[in-house]
């Protein structure tokens, strides 16, 4: 009977023990990031190795639907909007699927991008785009599965899958111009409202220069189309600490409507103390 029991415990050792053992996986797991001009751009995909094995054509067999790689399905996530063959791509991320063939692919790329492997069929509603990929014949073979993100340009760059001796190209473009374009049309149009009452509210708690306090705060409320409780309440410090009390007062009374509207006690507490405190009648 001791026999039996220690020969169970050896078992149970055993299997604990392989289960804690750690081995390289067949495909591995890689992650791309890529700044294309302005563009944040990662792929996720696992790297199967050709291991003597004839891959398109064979293993991936032409004119079928592909992972694109093996395990979980290849992700591709875009920072922007973007265009990918000439398609209008939203930001976000996407599974690439591909359909191989010897001298072109078709690839796609689908907004369900968790799971393993392809579907038996596609969603075409979920499908965002479908690009045609030219393919270029590599001299040597590579092996192991790889994607990669070539020529790059402050407007554009190429997903590149490579396995065996194959190359294939997908362009995308960023919207690099339009982004800097609208950063320089903000910087030379000037500040904006909140910029303004940043600063105002900043001078304020800091004891500053409160006249030109006041100035910013009114610039910021004159491009406010309808200022919040919040914000009057603010300027009306102002008003009180520049000395303009029955400025103040009017401001306070707006902000205290606007709370009481809103429902928010504390700031109808702090309008009606600050009322009070002013002479407010």
């Amino acid at each position: 009977m001791k026999t039996l029991r220690l020969f169970v415990a050896a078992l149970f050792c055993a299997s604990v023990g392989f289960a804690q053992l750690q081995t390289p996986a067949p495909s591995p797991a890689a992650t791309l990031t890529q700044v294309v001009g302005l563009t944040d751009v990662a792929i996720d995909y696992s790297r199967p190795a050709m291991r003597g094995r004839t891959i398109f054509g064979d293993l991936v067999p032409y004119g079928t639907l592909w992972r694109t790689g093996a395990n979980a399905r290849t992700k591709v996530t875009f920072g922007d909007d973007v265009k990918v063959g000439g398609t209008d791509l939203k930001a976000g991320t996407y599974a690439i699927f591909s359909i191989p063939q010897q001298n072109e692919w078709e690839v796609i790329f689908y907004t369900e991008y968790q799971g393993g492997g392809a579907p038996a069929e596609l969603d075409e509603s979920k499908v965002a785009a479908r690009v045609k990929a030219s393919v270029f014949p590599i001299a040597m073979d590579i092996q192991s599965f790889t994607i990669t993100v070539d020529d790059i340009t402050t407007n554009s760059a190429v997903i590149g899958i490579m396995w065996e001796k194959t190359y294939v190209a997908v362009p995308f473009e960023v919207p690099t111009d339009a982004k800097v374009s609208d950063a320089i049309d903000k910087v030379m149009s000037g500040p904006g409202a909140g910029d303004y009452y940043q600063a105002a509210v900043y001078y304020l708690s800091e004891g500053k220069d409160i006249g030109k306090a006041k100035e910013w705060m009114d610039k910021a409320m004159s491009m406010v189309e309808t200022p919040r409780f919040w914000q009057l309440r603010q300027q009306s410090l102002i008003y009180a600490a520049a000395g303009d009390k029955k400025g103040a007062i009017e401001l306070a009374k707006k902000s205290l409507m606007g709370a009481e509207e809103a429902g928010n006690a504390d700031y109808i507490k702090m309008n009606k103390d600050s009322l009070m405190e002013w002479g407010a009648k």
